[in-house]
C-alpha cells in the first residue's frame, strides 16, 4: 500500500509540472564544523573601474558622496553584505605594484602605468593607507597581496612592519610620519599571485623554493604576530602544483594555499554577458559545477600531507567571465550580471559551505565593476546585481555550524549532457535558527523537493527567493529592481518533512525555528 501511494504521490507531483528531488537534513546537537565568514569574501584589484571610479571616486568629489574619497553608497552596500575582507591589489596587478609609491602626499606620488589592465596611468592615489582605512569602514579584513615577481623580500617585509609594527622601528615611524600612529594589524597575506602565470610563469618547485624565503622573512620564529600567509595556489586542476607546495613547504610556514578557478565557457570565445543561448548557459554552469571535483581532488592532496588540517585552502578568485560589453575597453573585463550569474554564485557558495573543513576563505572576483560584480556603478549611479542578491542572502551562513545536507537531484539535460539540477546547504547559528539555502539551475524546469529532517523539530518556517521572469534579465541603470529577492511562499513544514517547489533557475533560501 505504501509502495502503491507513493507511486500516485509521484504521478500527482509529476503532473503539476514539478520534477521530484528528495533530500536528508541531520540536525546534530551540536556541530564541530563552522562555515568561516572568510568563504564570503570579496576582491578589489586595480582594474578598470574597480577602484578608481569604483570604490575610489576622489576626496575632492562634490558630486557623489564619499569618506575620504570612497564612495558611501558602495560601502553601505558591502556592509549589507556584511563583507568579511577584502583583497588588494591584485591579481596580476599586485606583482608590478610597489607599496611605497601609494603612500605619502599624494601629489608627490609617482605614476605606475597598468601593463595589465588597459595599459592606463595611475597616479597612485589609492595606496595603502586608503585601502586599509576603508576595510576599517566596511567593517572588512584586509587581504593584501604581496609582490614577488618584480619586487623583493626586504620590500614585503618592510609592508608587514609598516601596517602591523606598534613599536619604534623604519617603517612604523615612515607611517606616523604618514599621518597613522595605531597599526592596522593586517593579517592576511598573499605570497604573489598565480606565480605560474602572470606572477612569473614559474614552475610549482621554483615558487615553492621562493615561497619559503618570503614566508620566512615576513614573520619571526614562531609566527607570533599571528600572520596568514596564502601561497600563489593551483590553476584549476593543477594538482600537480598543489601536491609540490604541500610536500616541500614546511607547515610552519604556510597557513593557506590558493586556487583559482573561473566559471568560463572558452578562454578564446567566452560568450557575451547578456545575449547568451542555453547551450552557452550549460557550458558556463558544467564549469561552475566542476569547482566541486576541484575541491575534493585538492583537497585529498592537502590531506595526504597535511592530516591534522591545519592549512586552508582558500579560493581568492573565482567567478563567471565572458566578454566585455560591446563599446567597453576589453581590458577593463566591465561586463553585466543576470540570473545566470546568480546561478553561479548560489551553486558556488553551496559548495564552499559544504567543503568548509578545508576551505576556510574565498573571494568573488570581483566586487565593483570587473567580472561577477555585486555593485555596478556609473557616475553618481548604483545598483545590486543578482550576484549581490545571493551572497546577501546567503550571508546568515557565515560563522554558522554546518549541517549535513544530502541532495538527491533530478538533472538538468541539455543535449546528451546532465548536470544535477538542485544544490544546496545548511546550517545553524547561534540563535539556534536553521538555514537552509538551495538552488534550480534547470532554466526551464521546476523542480520539487521533499526533504526529511532528523534531529530536530520545527515549528516556523519562512523564505525568500531570487529568480526572474528570464535567465538572461539583469539590474540595469534604468531599471536597477528588475531583479530582487521576493518572499518565498513555496515551502511547506509538516511534522518531519519539508516540500519545497523551486522555480525555474531560482535560488531560495529558508529561514526555520
Amino acid at each position: 500500500m505504501k509502495k502503491l501511494i507513493a507511486a500516485l504521490v509521484l504521478v500527482a507531483c509529476t503532473l503539476s509540472g514539478y520534477a521530484q528531488n528528495t533530500g536528508d537534513l541531520n540536525v546534530p546537537a551540536k556541530s564541530d564544523r563552522v562555515i568561516s565568514r572568510h568563504i564570503y569574501g570579496h576582491f578589489a584589484e586595480h582594474l578598470g573601474r574597480s577602484i578608481y571610479g569604483g570604490f575610489y571616486v576622489g576626496e575632492g568629489n562634490t558630486k557623489i558622496p564619499n569618506t575620504n574619497g570612497v564612495r558611501n553608497d558602495v560601502v553601505e552596500a558591502l556592509k549589507r553584505l556584511k563583507i568579511p575582507n577584502l583583497r588588494w591589489p591584485g591579481g596580476c596587478f599586485a606583482d608590478t605594484y610597489h607599496w611605497k609609491h601609494g603612500i605619502g602626499p599624494k601629489d608627490q606620488r609617482p605614476t605606475i602605468v597598468n601593463a595589465w589592465w588597459g595599459g592606463v596611468t595611475e597616479d597612485n592615489s589609492f595606496g595603502t593607507h586608503d585601502f586599509l582605512n576603508m576595510c576599517e569602514l566596511l567593517g572588512a579584513e584586509p587581504y593584501l597581496a604581496g609582490n614577488m615577481a618584480t619586487g623583493q623580500v626586504q620590500e614585503l617585509a618592510d609592508w608587514v612592519q609598516y601596517v602591523n609594527f606598534a613599536g619604534k622601528s623604519p617603517m612604523s615611524d615612515l607611517r606616523r610620519e604618514n599621518g597613522r600612529d595605531k597599526p592596522w594589524n593586517v593579517k592576511y597575506w598573499g605570497v604573489g599571485n598565480e606565480a605560474w602565470g602572470c606572477g612569473g610563469n614559474m614552475t610549482a618547485e621554483y615558487y615553492a623554493n621562493e615561497y619559503r624565503k618570503y614566508a620566512t622573512f615576513l614573520a619571526d620564529w614562531n609566527n607570533s604576530g599571528g600572520l596568514f600567509r596564502i601561497a600563489s595556489g593551483a590553476n584549476s586542476a593543477d594538482y600537480h602544483w598543489t601536491e609540490v607546495l604541500m610536500k616541500n613547504v614546511p607547515k610552519n610556514l604556510i597557513e593557506g594555499v590558493a586556487l583559482h578557478h573561473y566559471s568560463v565557457i572558452d578562454w578564446g570565445a567566452k560568450g557575451p554577458s547578456t545575449t547568451f543561448s542555453e547551450e552557452q548557459y550549460f557550458k558556463t554552469m558544467k564549469s561552475a559545477l566542476f569547482m566541486e571535483e576541484l575541491i575534493q581532488k585538492h583537497t585529498a592532496i592537502m590531506d595526504k600531507y597535511d592530516p591534522e588540517n591545519k592549512v586552508a585552502l582558500v579560493v581568492d578568485e573565482w567567478g563567471g567571465w565572458y566578454e566585455v560589453e560591446p563599446g567597453t575597453n576589453p581590458g577593463f573585463l566591465y561586463q553585466q550580471n543576470t540570473m545566470r550569474d546568480a546561478m553561479i554564485a548560489g551553486t558556488t557558495l553551496n559548495i564552499f559551505n559544504n567543503y568548509s573543513n578545508r576551505v576556510k576563505m574565498a573571494n568573488l572576483a570581483q566586487a565593483v565593476n570587473v567580472l561577477q560584480a555585486v555593485i555596478l556603478t556609473e557616475e553618481e549611479k548604483m545598483i545590486l546585481t543578482p550576484t549581490f542578491h545571493v551572497m546577501e542572502m546567503y550571508n546568515v551562513h557565515q560563522d554558522a555550524a554546518w549541517l549535513p545536507l544530502t541532495i538527491r537531484s533530478e538533472s538538468y539535460t541539455f543535449g546528451n549532457e546532465k548536470l544535477p539540477a538542485v544544490s544546496g546547504s545548511a546550517s545553524k547559528d547561534k540563535n539556534g535558527l536553521t538555514h537552509i539555502s538551495l538552488t534550480n539551475i534547470d532554466p526551464k524546469q521546476a523542480q520539487e523537493i521533499t526533504i526529511n529532517i532528523e534531529g530536530a523539530k520545527y515549528k516556523n518556517l519562512a523564505g525568500r527567493v531570487l529568480t526572474s521572469k528570464k535567465l538572461q534579465d539583469y539590474n540595469s541603470f534604468d531599471k536597477p529592481n528588475t531583479i530582487k529577492p521576493e518572499n518565498f511562499k513555496g515551502a511547506k513544514l509538516k511534522g518531519n518533512t519539508l516540500t519545497v517547489k523551486l522555480p525555474p533557475f531560482s535560488v531560495v533560501m529558508l529561514e526555520l525555528k
